[in-house]
């Protein structure tokens, strides 16, 4: 869920920063880019272990499945 809204904000505060309801400054630009990639970094870090955990899982029931 962290990644979903740090990608969020760092969507949106540059769309703001576009139409003008936020004045861009370095700071903003920073803080939205640091945002976009930490969210992209934590997403993939999730989906990755949700993957492991669930082939693993999935493995471990096929063994005693197939050992019957």
């Amino acid at each position: 869920m962290a990644a979903v809204l740090l990608l969020l904000v760092g969507a949106v505060l540059p769309f703001l920063m576009v139409i003008q309801v936020l004045e861009s400054s370095f700071f903003l630009n920073f803080i939205s880019y640091i945002a976009s990639v930490v969210g992209l970094f934590i997403g993939i870090i999730g989906v990755a272990m949700y993957v492991g955990k669930t082939k693993n899982e999935k493995k471990k029931h096929d063994y005693w499945d197939d050992n019957d």
